[in-house]
């Protein structure tokens, strides 16, 4: 799937609306515009191979909330989708994939029902990623609003028994801050788990991106950058020309 490392650009809706957290706070939310499939189809005609979508009310209610959003940016684009937020259940699961989704991300579910995921991966070969949130180092849960006495690494190999394509790894201490990836604890993930990473939170310049391409040998095979995109740090064409 991963033949090459993956810029992947984020869109986080809330209420509909294209939006980015401060260490996953939804009280502290920035709205950057109304119309995510406008903000999907710059992503695509910038060259993203794959955008990824996280429903934030529906982490938080525990089932999606924003298909109408995810199926106005199917209609507008044509890479590929990976969408994440509120999937506890197969009926979930089905809705995000009738509404466009080539692929699903499964966090909190994964560990309040194991057998979600190993029925998701088997019902979805090679389309289900884990998704980690790290708080501390230990897995944050329900939308972030609970940690675990799980490390990342563990909480990795989990998922890698239970047969995903990948594990989103994301910093909470960092995402939406620009503060720069956690290299060391994404690495550790990959090396202890031994399932291709995908990095997230705290991309802010491209020399992050530079250093996470670096560890593509070592499994980590792409990264969510959001905040920096609408903040207009770099540009998706400039990142994707320069790590070619």
């Amino acid at each position: 799937m991963f033949e090459h490392f993956t810029v992947i650009p984020s869109i986080d809706l809330k209420g509909g609306e294209v939006v980015r957290l401060l260490r996953g706070d939804m009280d502290r939310a920035t709205v950057y515009g109304s119309d995510p499939a406008a903000t999907a189809r710059s992503f695509a005609r910038d060259g993203a191979e794959l955008i990824h979508i996280v429903d934030l009310d529906g982490a938080i209610a525990g089932a999606p909330r924003n298909l109408a959003a995810i199926r106005a940016i199917r209609a507008a684009v044509s890479c590929r989708l990976d969408v994440s937020g509120g999937l506890r259940t197969i009926e979930s699961i089905d809705a995000v994939i009738e509404a466009g989704a080539d692929y699903v991300s499964i966090g909190s579910a994964a560990f309040l029902q194991p057998e979600l995921l190993r029925e998701a991966c088997q019902r979805l070969p090679g389309r289900v990623f884990g998704s980690l949130d790290a708080r501390g180092g230990k897995l944050a849960i329900k939308g972030w609003v609970e940690t675990s006495d799980l490390t990342i690494a563990d909480a990795a190999m989990r998922f890698r028994d239970a047969g995903v394509a990948a594990v989103i790894v994301t910093d909470i201490a960092r995402d939406g801050t620009e503060s720069g990836a956690n290299l060391a604890m994404v690495a550790e993930a990959a090396r202890r788990a031994a399932v291709p990473v995908i990095a997230s939170g705290g991309v802010a310049r491209l020399e992050d991106l530079r250093l996470l391409k670096e560890l593509f040998a070592q499994g980590i095979v792409g990264a969510i950058t959001g905040r920096a995109l609408y903040e207009g740090r770099f540009a998706l064409a400039e990142v994707l020309a320069l790590l070619r």
